[in-house]
């Protein structure tokens, strides 16, 4: 099922665009019980900083059933429909929201920010930026207390316009002020929801206050010349989109 006219306006428009109920159940299923099992015999509290800041169950990375969400279920073909030539996707991140009741110690939050610009385990001179996020859901997220990713819809063009005329490389500021102070908006679904969001979308996450933990897989996705200009992608919001170019400009 391709984006529709509206799905194309909305990304444009606010940087993020869901499409409910989008990947097969037999696949969820698969990278579900594949991480749900981990989870139980091998989340390592010590560790949660660390898996809170780069990816739980690092060693499922590469598991044919988590690339699967993307390549085998449609996902790919979206992205491409946004960026055009897509690199490839070799790796994915898992991030959890541990119930607090479960854990002996409070889960790191994660203030505003846009990935791999100025992160707090990167040197302020390093990039690790990419094009478009993709976030398939595998837990049900129904309660914004529930650990929901929260995003600022149409963050991306405030965040274009700041990394123009007020940010040089080497800032220790993720995000300016005005978007640090703000919540955002809680990303609620169900399983094979997916979440397709500009990387210039600020966004957060916080506490799970309910008694599931929150699971989702994303993958960093890019244009494949992405890496030869990531300092004029920071500053022009479209230049990995070439399908979208005539659209906005």
């Amino acid at each position: 099922m391709p984006l529709t006219a509206d799905d194309l306006s909305t990304f444009t428009n606010k940087g993020a665009v869901v499409k409910r109920n989008f990947v097969p159940t037999q696949l969820i299923d698969r990278a579900t019980a594949l991480v749900t099992d981990w989870y139980r015999a091998g989340l390592d509290q010590r560790r949660l900083a660390e898996f809170t800041q780069r990816t739980f169950a690092p060693h499922l990375g590469d598991h044919r059933d988590l690339l699967a969400l993307f390549a085998q279920s449609g996902v790919a073909g979206l992205a491409a429909e946004l960026l055009g030539d897509v690199a490839p996707v070799t790796t994915t991140q898992i991030q959890i929201r541990v119930p607090e009741r479960d854990l002996g110690q409070a889960q790191p939050e994660k203030a505003m920010h846009v990935d791999g610009v100025a992160c707090p385990h990167l040197d302020p001179a390093e990039l690790r930026t990419f094009s478009l996020l993709v976030g398939v859901v595998l837990s049900d997220v129904s309660d914004p207390a529930g650990g929901a990713l929260r995003y600022v819809i149409g963050g991306h063009l405030r965040m274009a316009e700041w990394f123009r005329t007020q940010w040089s490389l080497g800032v220790t500021a993720q995000v300016p002020p005005q978007i640090d102070a703000e919540r955002g908006t809680p990303l609620l679904g169900e399983p094979g929801d997916v979440l397709l969001m500009h990387h210039l979308v600020p966004h957060a996450v916080g506490r799970n206050l309910t008694a599931v933990p929150r699971i989702m897989a994303y993958f960093r996705v890019s244009h494949v010349n992405h890496a030869s200009h990531r300092l004029a992608a920071l500053r022009d919001p479209w230049l990995d989109f070439p399908p979208l170019a005539e659209r906005v400009r």
